[in-house]
């Protein structure tokens, strides 16, 4: 397995990461527990390093799920997870599913989060701890400093953030190192090139793009008149209303063709694009599926030359890629 150091943290992962979300959240009703511990464990065995999760995703039954399976081999992993939100009774954390999101990042109850991730990862320190949405109402100073003390106290390795903007970033960074930033990033949602990929090269902070498969759309398997269940977050989503699955099935059609030339899939071909832009840049593609997993971890073979990529980027500049990637209240949430 290939690695990557997350810019100039010294935190070295596999180049490709598993985002564990959709194992029990999201996409769907939750996997079988025991089902996904597996997929896990395997992970592992095929050279994966880097697992992703959040208080959140559940709320708390992904943190366990993932604690549970990764404590045999506590040893060989990185394991991320994320605070932010007010996951008390009678709150909407998820958001997705329907109301606004509560935020929460103060510094007490930033400390709570840790000491019960902690205790649901089965771990005596998380590796990566992520803001996961910006707080308005907390100075990001403030919340860098709660981390800082975390990890002076050995609870937390390294400090993330997640889709946070440019402005954050540098300030946050000022107080205590910023490891990595996980923004959405992928052929269809482009954004981190609009000064953010910029600024974290500079700074020396590496970037972790969540749903680099466009949530499953870049994979090809998601037709035009495909449809989602209302346990399945994308049923909520502009971009997988049917008038813009279909219009978005340009995309697709492009990464197929290269994938047909270079004997691949369009998944491998998304995911090759990415870790192509930046040397630190890891991807982190949800599955629950063991063949996802390989063909996903199969996307490191695939090289992309200079050609290919200026073919690529010139092909997908003449699509128009349509409808927002959340409904608009979920969108004030990012890039703050």
């Amino acid at each position: 397995m290939q690695t990557r150091t997350l810019g100039d943290s010294g935190l070295e992962v596999s180049a490709l990461g598993l985002g564990c979300m959709g194992m029990s959240f999201s996409y769907g009703p939750p996997k079988d527990r025991q089902e996904m511990i597996s997929l896990l464990r395997t992970a592992v065995e095929r050279g994966i390093t880097f697992f992703d999760t959040a208080e959140v995703y559940g709320p708390f039954t992904n943190e366990e799920l993932v604690g549970e399976a990764l404590a045999p081999l506590r040893d060989r992993v990185v394991i991320a997870t994320k605070f932010g939100f007010d996951t008390s009774p009678g709150k909407d954390p998820r958001g997705m599913t329907g109301g606004m999101p509560v935020l929460n990042s103060r510094p007490e109850h930033i400390k709570e989060v840790a000491e019960a991730s902690l205790r649901r990862l089965r771990t005596e320190v998380i590796d990566l701890f992520y803001q996961h949405r910006v707080d308005p109402e907390v100075p990001i100073e403030e919340v860098a400093g709660a981390v800082k003390e975390l990890i002076q106290e050995g609870k937390v390795k390294h400090f993330g953030l997640s889709e946070a903007g440019i402005e954050t970033v540098r300030r946050a960074h000022a107080v205590q190192p910023v490891a990595c930033v996980q923004n959405e990033y992928s052929l269809w949602f482009r954004r981190p090139e609009e000064g953010l990929l910029q600024t974290l090269e500079e700074l020396g902070i590496g970037l972790v793009p969540y749903s680099p498969l466009g949530k499953g759309f870049l994979t090809g398997t998601i037709g035009e008149k495909a449809t989602f269940d209302n346990t399945d977050f994308r049923s909520t989503l502009p971009r997988f209303a049917p008038e813009a699955l279909k219009a978005n099935q340009a995309l697709v059609e492009l990464l197929g063709r290269i994938a047909a030339e270079k004997n691949a899939t369009p998944a491998q071909i998304a995911l090759a694009w990415l870790l192509a832009q930046k040397p630190w840049i890891v991807p982190i593609p949800g599955t629950t599926r063991l063949e996802r997993l390989d063909e996903n971890i199969d996307a490191l073979a695939v090289k992309l030359t200079a050609d290919d990529l200026r073919e690529i980027d010139r092909a997908a500049a003449r699509i128009t890629v349509h409808g927002n990637r959340y409904p608009e209240k979920l969108e004030q949430l990012t890039g703050r």
